[in-house]
């Protein structure tokens, strides 16, 4: 037999090779060109004010330009983008890509199709990014010349409501062609889906007669291949002395008689006629030796696939049996238990106590008719001219300014030239105030997040920002924060929540009048519009007895007391300790819970509770958030000192995971008020206008605060950065519709107990003085008296920086030691020790 020698492949001639260079040349010519123009095209929009003016200037070679390209990528960026195609034009460079792959025959797009696409949104792309930017900000390279001129003329000829129609009917006749959305294909299509889904579910389960159909088109078609061919199939009939006798017999017949059930696909070849093989195909095929059974076998050159029904039971004869394996769920005792009692009760609602609470309407408070911000062009374009002539008097040149209005305050932002420094411009801030005649110049160099520089500029006409505008906003309604806390509105006229459990303590100081006391009762009246009575307990501690006293009527509904208080709002300095000192009680006892529960946090522990996974029985129960409100926190430093200090500073560091946040507001924010222990568990500020810089730095860490200008305007410090507010204004009598409308409905029996807190130092009884009980400062407060001859209670607690209790209690155990006399109402106990030597005597036999 001859070797077939392979054919060479023909030669490719050399015009052939001379022709393929220049296509491959012009082809990557055009992708590398895509390529610049697409870097060009970025590096342009990222500095494309200062690229648009070196555009011209392109053979001066003293002006450097800041694209990737040089000033040719300015040239390419000012012509593509700004004065044609706007960003369109990146889809120029797309389009040179495609012809790129089109000289060098590489089939990655359709050259037609993509043509289409691309001259579509070349042509109205820019004219809908000038109809949404108007040309304002950078809206003018977004759309170019090409967009904003032909948006404008539209605009003018059909108005802005029907260039809005045309662009909204081009669009959506586009995506219809394009991808076939008329309500005839959707159907058919979705009828499609669903006939194949169908079919697949058919074709998997046993039985059906759709396998049987196929089944039998299948046996059809082997049947009429094999009349085709009209091959003979050898048969060899074995004998009881294994003498093999050949018969050549069509295969038709076999089939026919022999096999009758399902499909058994067996390929036979001639090696396979052995008796030894034939023992292994009995049991398999159900053939009996002693019998004579047909085994097909084929001739080498003949050999074939053999489809065939050999002797087995029909589909029909066997059992089949479908069992689904039960789904296997480990659930132990207890949380079968929880299961069975929510199915049969439902989940625990902890509002079922005052089920038919209604929640302040809106209504209750004041509205102050329009709180939109009025433009005053004259004034901006003012103070504009004075910030850049000011500057530029002292040598700092700006590349950009812009305005954001805001409710109290306007902010300037100024893009300084290259090389300017911005310590130079912040030194500038007194000289800008004298500049504009304004009161709270604040300069922020540099602005987070921006490459800006604000200067804030207090307006002539400031607008009012009302707590029924910042309730009623939607921000506010449709939040899902633990403990919302609307504060009012930043200065871009937003309005600025923050979520209290997240802060999770908030401290508040300001100077006398600047706004500290609206800013608390807009903290109330925010939480008590967002959480039911049995979600938020109060503890209200006001030393001016004054400014929280409104809040008396819904004692039985959001306040929290001792068991021995009368009044639930704490305006006695001697009853804060105790108050402070059982929130820590109540606070070790939540996290006992939350320890026997599994639970990190007061979320986690009141969602098993409701899931009736925790047994009350067991001690457990729903736990309400407690915010602790403090007006005048200096007061309490000055008449308790330590006493006071360290439960808040225990409470600041522990009590954010059982719900227990405190807000902290005093007028002076001095270190002996505001110490380093509790400043560093207060990440949240909100500083009013204080007096000094020095005051600001202690509630800021930075000056600022000295720079308001009262009246709600506030300065919030959250850890980050420093964003300034104006602090909704609510009103005395508005808070005294939401106490009353509060109040007048169905409340609890009484307020929230808090635990008893007993003392560790036990009370000395007068006339039972025992020296081994007596207070480790009894003979310094001996040595005060006797040295003063003043019998005062008020005066030892100056003297020590002891509460009223603490003192009082010495001064019990000096009269039944006999060092002073007994109560002599208004005046000061008679001291019966007349000098320090007899006294030092006395306490040494005190002693033995």
């Amino acid at each position: 037999m001859e070797k077939k020698t392979p054919k060479k492949q023909p030669e490719l001639p050399e015009t052939g090779k001379i022709l393929s260079k220049p296509r491959i040349f012009f082809g990557l010519t055009f992708i590398v060109f895509a390529g610049v123009l697409t870097l060009s095209f970025i590096s342009y929009l990222m500095n494309w004010k200062a690229d648009q003016s070196q555009a011209g200037t392109i053979l001066d070679k003293t002006i450097k330009s800041s694209n990737i390209f040089g000033k040719l990528g300015d040239w390419l960026g000012n012509i593509f983008i700004f004065e044609s195609i706007g960003i369109a034009s990146f889809i120029v460079a797309f389009l040179f890509v495609v012809f790129g792959t089109m000289i060098l025959k590489k089939k990655i797009f359709k050259p037609w199709m993509t043509f289409g696409h691309s001259l579509f949104f070349i042509c109205w792309l820019p004219i809908l990014l000038g109809a949404i930017t108007r040309g304002n900000g950078n809206g003018g390279v977004l759309s170019g010349v090409y967009g904003y001129q032909i948006m404008d003329s539209l605009s003018a000829i059909i108005g802005d409501v029907g260039l809005w129609v045309v662009l909204i009917v081009s669009i959506a006749l586009y995506f219809i062609l394009e991808f076939n959305l008329r309500p005839s294909s959707i159907k058919a299509k979705l009828d499609t889906i669903n006939e194949n889904t169908i079919g697949k579910v058919k074709s998997m389960l046993p039985n059906s007669e759709q396998s049987f159909d196929a089944d039998q088109e299948l046996e059809e078609e082997i049947r009429a291949e094999e009349k085709e061919k009209d091959l003979n199939i050898t048969v060899t009939d074995i004998s009881e002395n294994k003498k093999n006798k050949e018969v050549a017999v069509k295969s038709e017949p076999i089939i026919q008689e022999n096999l009758n059930v399902a499909n058994v696909e067996t390929i036979v070849t001639p090696n396979q006629t052995s008796f030894e093989q034939e023992k292994e195909l009995a049991p398999i095929l159900n053939l009996d030796l002693d019998t004579k059974p047909i085994i097909p076998t084929v001739k080498p050159e003949d050999a074939f696939e053999v489809h065939s029904n050999f002797s087995t039971p029909s589909q029909d004869d066997i059992k089949f049996k479908v069992e689904v394996a039960p789904v296997i769920d480990i659930i132990d005792d207890a949380d079968k238990q929880s299961q069975d009692l929510v199915d049969k009760h439902g989940l625990y609602d902890h509002r079922l106590d005052l089920a038919k609470f209604q929640m302040p309407p809106i209504d209750l408070l004041k509205e102050y008719g329009n709180e939109e911000i009025s433009i005053n062009k004259e004034e901006l374009e003012e103070n504009k001219n004075k910030i850049v002539g000011l500057l530029k008097n002292f040598n700092v040149g700006i590349a950009e300014i812009k305005a954001t209005i805001g409710p109290t305050v306007t902010l300037y932002e100024i893009v300084p030239e290259a090389g300017i420094r911005v310590a130079s411009i912040k030194k500038l801030q007194d000289d800008i105030a004298l500049n504009l005649s304004a009161l709270g110049i604040r300069i922020i160099a540099p602005m987070p997040g921006k490459g800006t520089i604000g200067i804030e500029v207090p307006r002539k006409n400031p607008t009012m920002v009302s707590m029924r505008s910042v309730i009623a906003s939607q921000k506010f309604q449709n939040t899902d924060m633990d403990l919302p806390v609307v504060f009012g509105k930043t200065i871009s006229n937003e309005v600025f929540m923050a979520d209290l459990s997240k802060m999770p303590h908030l401290l508040m100081a300001g100077a006398t009048g600047q706004g500290k006391s609206v800013g608390i009762n807009a903290i109330l009246t925010s939480l008590l519009y967002k959480k039911h009575p049995s979600e938020l307990k109060f503890v209200m501690v006001d030393p001016k007895k004054v400014e929280l006293s409104l809040y008396s009527k819904i004692e039985r509904h959001y306040l929290a007391k001792l068991p021995d208080s009368d009044d639930a709002i704490i305006t006695d300095t001697n009853k804060v300790i105790n108050t402070l000192n059982s929130l820590c009680v109540e606070m070790d006892q939540r996290y006992d819970l939350l320890k026997n529960a599994f639970c990190k946090n007061l979320k986690e522990y009141n969602k098993k509770f409701s899931e009736r996974k925790l047994n009350p029985e067991n001690g457990h129960r729903y736990l309400p958030y407690i915010v602790l409100v403090v007006d005048e926190f200096a007061d309490l430093i000055m008449t308790a000192g330590k006493e006071v200090e360290l439960p808040i500073a225990r409470l600041a560091q522990l009590a954010r995971a059982v719900g227990i946040h405190l807000i902290v507001a005093t007028q002076r924010p001095s270190v002996n008020v505001i110490t380093g222990m509790i400043k560093a568990n207060f990440p949240a500020r909100a500083a009013f206008r204080v007096i000094s810089s020095v005051d600001s730095r202690t509630i800021l860490d930075s000056t600022g605060a000295d720079q308001l200008i009262g009246k709600g305007d506030m300065l919030y410090f959250n850890g980050n950065e420093i964003l300034r507010l104006q602090c909704a204004f609510v009103d005395t009598p508005e808070v005294e519709r939401l106490a009353e409308f509060i109040g007048e409905q169905k409340g609890y029996a009484s307020a929230f107990m808090l635990p008893e807190f007993v003392s560790e130092e036990a009370t000395s009884t007068v006339g039972a003085f025992d020296p081994n009980e007596k207070d480790a400062l009894f003979e310094d407060a001996a040595r005060i008296i006797v040295s003063t001859q003043q019998g005062s209670t008020s005066m030892l607690q100056r003297q020590l920086k002891l509460g009223y209790n603490r003192a009082g209690r010495i001064m019990d155990q000096l009269e039944a030691s006999g060092i002073v006399g007994g109560f002599n109402g208004a005046k000061a106990r008679e001291v019966l020790i007349s000098d320090l030597y007899s006294l030092e005597q006395f306490l040494e036999d005190l002693r033995n």
